[in-house]
């Protein structure tokens, strides 16, 4: 996955102005205690990262 298609994915579930304020401020213990920012930076994949947005917000299998 992009980066582009997991910023697409995110917007589509979260809302375009409010994807990347969840995104800086919300913590997962699944990400080793990071935000979905940290994460991407450190060089995580964003397919990984979307995944434990995935779970965190319990959306729907098909949006795997």
């Amino acid at each position: 996955m992009r980066h582009s298609e997991f910023w697409d994915r995110m917007d589509r579930h979260l809302g375009a102005g409010y994807s990347r304020v969840w995104a800086e401020s919300h913590v997962m213990s699944i990400l080793g205690g990071r935000t979905v920012t940290e994460a991407l930076e450190a060089g995580e994949d964003p397919k990984t990262v979307w995944r434990a947005v995935h779970a965190t917000r319990n959306l729907p299998a098909s949006e795997r």
